[in-house]
């Protein structure tokens, strides 16, 4: 089915991302994931190759491009290549600190911070889930103070994405008790500042050589030039930015997706058995019929809701649906597709077996499926009842 999603640039495009993911991440991305850690110097080569940053402005180094097709191509891309990892690296530096920074942060802050971030040197993580918090973000215990012309911020963070390499974390805090949703604030904590610790880089499931780490922050001093936005406004600013941290799961999902699906569908048509190849069984043709229409269908839903972004006006309500569908989808896809493999799916030689463990967690972070559905849901109330 012809469409007109992506015009003559993003294909432009695709082919400088398909060229550098062949160059430079394929070949290392086995290394990476027995070393439990990205080699840091290849955010530099992307920001070199203006892979990273995309949205920053051309006056901080970025190629300030806004429409996110371009990062859904990137995505893809790093998804053939299977390095499921390095997406959800670029999926919080991307598409949740930096949004963050260009709405809210003072021109001051941008010439500080953004500079470093388009050319891959600095990388950005943020701090929301605590050991005891997670989708219920009001009940962080993460806190600061008032202390002269500054604040004081005590408290621990944990299942960070990019904690052990970033350099700059926008930290989720409580300021005043008293106040309800108005009482939490966004401070950027940036490396070498007294009392901000690492701890341990987590043992997860999958997506080994993306650095998931614990942080502590003890009488940490944040200078009022690294409140992020209004004092007291943090929650809202969280709100109002979740369908875009949503959508950029649920696309990084689909790209997964899409390129396990590809996987079972060429090894199938590569391997014989019963006298002819796997693919032309009837049970596997319709397995194969079955993904694809899955994936054409979530494709089509998803491309609007990112034309929607583009736009101004994805609801959260729709993000949501996008994040749950899509990741749930991913985990089907790619658990059918290793069935496909036979015995060699559960091989770690082929990149299903990975992808394999990568996609589990996908249905948790951002809001689990049932967090999703439980949005989705108060909004049908919403609107039903009289």
């Amino acid at each position: 089915m012809r469409s007109d999603y992506y015009d003559d640039d993003h294909a432009s495009f695709r082919e400088s991302v398909r060229e550098f993911a062949a160059r430079h991440v394929a070949p290392h991305y086995d290394d990476w994931e027995r070393d439990g850690l990205i080699d840091r110097d290849l955010y530099r080569r992307m920001g070199e190759a203006g892979l990273i940053g995309i949205a920053i402005p051309e006056r901080f180094g970025g190629m300030e491009v806004d429409d996110y097709r371009f990062r859904m191509v990137i995505s893809e891309e790093l998804a053939r290549v299977g390095a499921a990892a390095l997406n959800a690296t670029l999926g919080v530096h991307d598409d949740i600190v930096i949004p963050y920074l260009l709405d809210l942060a003072s021109p001051e802050q941008q010439e500080r911070w953004l500079p470093g971030m388009a050319a891959g040197t600095s990388i950005g993580a943020i701090g929301m889930t605590e050991p005891g918090a997670g989708s219920d973000l009001q009940g962080i215990h993460s806190s600061a103070v008032r202390d002269g012309d500054g604040w004081v911020l005590n408290g621990s963070k944990t299942f960070i994405t990019n904690g052990i390499h970033a350099d700059k974390v926008l930290v989720f805090a409580r300021t005043d008790p008293a106040a309800g949703s108005r009482g939490f604030t966004l401070f950027l904590v940036e490396e070498g500042m007294a009392g901000f610790e690492r701890g341990r880089k987590l043992e997860k499931v999958g997506l080994h050589s993306q650095d998931t780490a614990e942080l502590f922050f003890r009488d940490v001093r944040i200078p009022d030039a690294n409140v992020v936005g209004e004092p007291g406004m943090g929650l809202v600013y969280l709100m109002q930015r979740l369908p875009r941290e949503r959508l950029s799961i649920a696309t990084g999902a689909l790209s997964s997706a899409e390129a396990a699906y590809a996987w079972g569908r060429d090894y199938v048509f590569q391997r014989s058995a019963f006298g002819g190849l796997i693919g032309d069984l009837p049970t596997v043709r319709f397995t194969l019929a079955e993904l694809e229409t899955e994936l054409d269908i979530a494709r089509a839903y998803l491309e609007r809701c990112v034309l929607a972004l583009n736009e101004g006006h994805l609801t959260t309500v729709d993000a949501s649906k996008a994040k749950w569908w899509a990741t749930e989808l991913e985990q089907r896809v790619i658990t059918r597709s290793l069935q496909l493999h036979g015995g060699y799916g559960f091989m770690e030689e082929y990149p299903i077996a990975r992808a394999f463990r990568d996609s589990r967690v996908q249905t948790i972070y951002g809001g689990t499926t049932e967090i999703m559905k439980e949005i989705i849901g108060r909004d049908i109330a919403k609107r039903a009842k009289p």
